[in-house]
């Protein structure tokens, strides 16, 4: 399944082009690399509304099957990612962002400070993802595999009823 994907990197330096953008670009590769097309990509500053309203324009104007975020979701005073991704969707999804949690624990105890959520609006899949290159690519490695079928879930596909899972040893 090739998904539809969006990616906003949400950084007061990088939309004030004080340092690149890092992240965006990464995930982006990350993308191809699974056959996935990235479908829209952005650069917005920490701003509640602004984050708010590039989330609900992007799914309006793109349909993007997921929205990846970057940054915004630590504890410094400006990264308010997360709230504003809980203002615009409808639906939780906390497993992926235990998951996600769950995985970075194994690699750096400082993943305990990621306040990164996930969740839908309308049927569109939004995901937080750390502004770390690294961090970011290895979040996205860690609920990967379950994208396709969540989207199939999503987009009332029946094929996603076809979708058995095993206990993996």
């Amino acid at each position: 399944m090739t998904l539809r994907v969006a990616v906003i990197t949400i950084s007061d330096r990088s939309y004030q082009r004080e340092r690149e953008d890092i992240s965006g670009p990464v995930i982006c590769n990350r993308i191809h690399q699974l056959g996935w097309h990235t479908c829209y990509t952005t650069i917005i500053p920490d701003e509640l509304e602004t984050i708010k309203n590039t989330l609900i324009s992007c799914i309006e104007k793109e349909n993007p099957d997921i929205i990846l975020t970057t940054g915004g979701t630590g504890f410094a005073p400006r990264d308010v990612t997360p709230e504003a991704t809980l203002a615009v969707i409808e639906k939780e999804a906390p497993g992926l962002a235990e998951v996600m949690r769950s995985q970075s624990l194994k690699i750096t105890p400082y993943a305990m400070l990621s306040r990164a959520v996930a969740g839908i609006r309308g049927q569109t899949l939004i995901i937080n993802l750390p502004g770390s290159p690294k961090a970011a690519v290895e979040n996205l490695e860690a609920v990967q595999t379950v994208l396709p079928h969540a989207v199939e879930l999503l987009r009332d596909d029946p094929k996603a009823q076809n979708h058995t899972f095993t206990r993996q040893s």
